[in-house]
């Protein structure tokens, strides 16, 4: 199983109903990020270069949870920044899992061995943690390529011995891999066949994005270089459909179709609000045009129909998770897409 039953059963049955309710636009996955500070400075990342005026500052438990609450979402990642610096973790996680959410935890891996005692301690006390919490570890290839882009010399082990302690303990553990120019399949393979070994429960494989925040901290031709074009990523992804096949690899079939340039899907990035400090993130977990008080004024005063490919310039090459992602669950309904979809799923 690429997932667990219960995160199925749930999500099919949110869906279903918000179908039934005649609901247009509803969140998959609430994107939460009760801060912006974090312990590594990775190039691909622009959070603290766009918001380093607030990164002193976290979201209230009570502000995290009631974002939770007011969205609906029935899938939490918590994110950032890095969230094990966040004071206030266990008590987030504790709150969200007895809302009956499930967590995505996603972590760069140097704190999660140090911190792992204290999720075995409330999984004690919380019988969800162990069903519905699923780490999310973030590799960006092996150990050379990894520790240069998070710069941070063996950054790369670090992370690895806490997916390890994480296995041991009978955690779910996921892994987060972004590509960019100088990402080989060949690496690819190499790490795959790593945390095959490790028993991990499943790879995410998304492509870099360009957005402004991260051209913002890097010489603007350097940075070009540095992401896959629209045309490049469509290429790469086409090897990596055809040499990494045999892995638990996380991207559905009509996504993967999506990336391999294969198929048209549109941006469905309401799908997968972000709410930081500074509030809603409009339109998108990556482009900034504006922060919304509440979750309903983000999605009426939005104008979705100027983002995506063709829509806005920022957009061209962009075919990240968060936006097409959730396209490739909302517009499947083709009787061939689920077929493909049950089929992957139990392999």
């Amino acid at each position: 199983m690429r997932f667990p039953l219960s995160l199925l059963f749930g999500m099919s049955r949110y869906m279903c109903w918000q179908r039934v309710f005649g609901k247009r636009k509803f969140p998959l996955v609430l994107m939460l990020e009760p801060l912006h500070a974090c312990n590594l400075c990775c190039s691909g990342c622009g959070r603290i270069r766009e918001y380093s005026e607030t990164l002193s500052r976290c979201l209230s438990v009570d502000e995290c949870v009631n974002s939770i609450l007011e969205s609906g979402s029935p899938i939490v990642s918590i994110c950032g920044g890095e969230p094990l610096i966040y004071p206030n973790i266990l008590e987030l996680v504790d709150r969200t899992l007895r809302l009956g959410k499930f967590i995505y935890l996603c972590t760069n891996g140097q704190l999660l061995e140090s911190r792992l005692p204290d999720f075995c301690e409330l999984a004690k006390n919380n019988s969800r943690a162990r069903s519905r919490l699923y780490w999310n570890v973030h590799i960006d290839g092996v150990a050379k390529t990894h520790d240069s882009i998070v710069g941070k010399n063996g950054a790369f082990e670090i992370a690895i011995n806490g997916i390890k302690a994480a296995k041991r303990e009978k955690f779910f553990v996921y892994t987060n891999t972004t590509l960019y120019s100088q990402t080989t399949v060949d690496e690819l393979v190499e790490l795959a066949e790593k945390l095959k070994l490790l028993r991990v429960d499943g790879m995410m494989l998304a492509p870099g994005y360009g957005y402004d925040a991260v051209k913002d901290g890097k010489n603007k031709n350097n940075a070009n270089d540095f992401f896959l074009t629209r045309s490049k990523i469509c290429e790469k992804f086409r090897e990596i459909r055809t040499r990494l096949k045999k892995f638990r690899i996380t991207t559905t079939p009509t996504f993967m179709d999506f990336l391999c340039g294969e198929r048209k899907l549109p941006c469905a990035a309401w799908a997968n609000p972000t709410r930081n400090v500074k509030g809603w993130k409009s339109p998108c977990y990556l482009v900034t045009d504006k922060h919304y008080e509440t979750y309903n004024q983000f999605i009426d005063l939005t104008d979705w129909s100027k983002i995506g490919y063709g829509n806005d310039p920022r957009c061209e090459d962009c075919m990240m998770h968060c936006g097409y992602e959730p396209s490739a669950v909302l517009f499947a309904n083709k009787f061939t897409d689920l077929i493909r979809l049950a089929l992957w799923q139990i392999s």
